[in-house]
């Protein structure tokens, strides 16, 4: 049983999965100002239907995860489950997540959500096989989630602030997985998908991510002029931790190939996501 969950946790790439969760939920707080009884079928909804897209990627990736050294421990490679079972699963996970969003959240919540999983399995991972750039396209599956808990509270997908919160998490996506690239261009390469370290050394690349992150900070920046924060302790928070981001991620401009820096400038703009998601969930919550 506890292997089975094991292979579950993994199949399901639960560590990501959760972030959709709290993304998704942070979109309800955003609109709600709280917490209401709707959060609860809307988190649930949107796990279970990440995690069933989570396993399709595995079943889609089966034959190049295999030759990666990152991947080829994942359960279908491994022959720890076979694809059809693991096919089976997703499909359980899916009908089940669409049913709670429909019944708890209502059937816009539950449409945007499995537009994400047509987005993200039908055409950003098809997509990155060919182009090099499929992570542009590809990042709208970060914009989604919250837009999903926005509705969920009774938002509309026409509401500025929630452009300017999707906008963020899309903007974020881009250097999030250029900082991974860096560090795994070998495995992608081996794999035979198409990357930017092809076209651009490690140098280049690295300065060209650093923009993006500049990018994702001043995007940060523009989310109280959309109304959204109400205090200005807040505010300095998002100051604060967007200058940090900005100075700590200068290192990626300076004549270093090693792959710690890429992996704590990674692990960096991860941590400014959730700082301004808990920034801006305290303003609703607490302050």
């Amino acid at each position: 049983m506890k292997n089975k969950i094991k292979i579950l946790v993994e199949l399901t790439k639960l560590r990501i999965t959760l972030f959709v969760t709290v993304t998704t939920a942070f979109g309800f707080i955003s609109y709600a100002g709280g917490f209401t009884l709707v959060i609860i079928p809307t988190v649930i909804g949107i796990l279970l239907l990440a995690c069933g897209s989570a396993v399709i990627n595995h079943y889609q990736e089966r034959a190049t995860d295999a030759l990666m050294d990152r991947t080829k421990n994942r359960p279908i490679p491994a022959g720890k489950i076979t694809p059809p079972a693991a096919l089976t699963v997703a499909v359980v996970l899916i009908i089940t997540g669409s049913i709670v969003l429909f019944f708890g959240s209502g059937w816009l919540a539950m449409v945007l959500s499995l537009l994400n999983l047509i987005w993200y399995n039908g055409i950003y991972t098809p997509l990155k096989k060919v182009n090099p750039l499929a992570i542009i396209p590809g990042s709208i599956v970060g914009a989604i989630p919250p837009a999903v808990g926005w509705v969920a509270a009774g938002g509309s997908l026409l509401d500025p602030q929630l452009s300017i919160l999707a906008f963020f998490f899309f903007i974020w996506q881009i250097p999030h997985f250029w900082l991974l690239l860096l560090v795994f261009d070998k495995d992608y390469e081996k794999a035979g998908f198409p990357t930017l370290t092809k076209i651009f050394n490690h140098q280049q690349l690295a300065r060209i991510t650093f923009i993006w992150i500049i990018a994702t900070v001043v995007t940060s920046f523009l989310i109280p002029l959309f109304g959204i924060v109400n205090s200005q302790w807040i505010n300095i928070g998002l100051l604060a931790a967007g200058v940090w981001l900005c100075w700590d991620s200068i290192n990626l401009l300076r004549q270093s190939d090693g792959k710690i820096s890429f992996k704590f400038a990674f692990m960096h703009i991860n941590y400014f996501a959730l700082s301004v998601v808990l920034l801006l969930s305290i303003d609703k919550l607490v302050i």
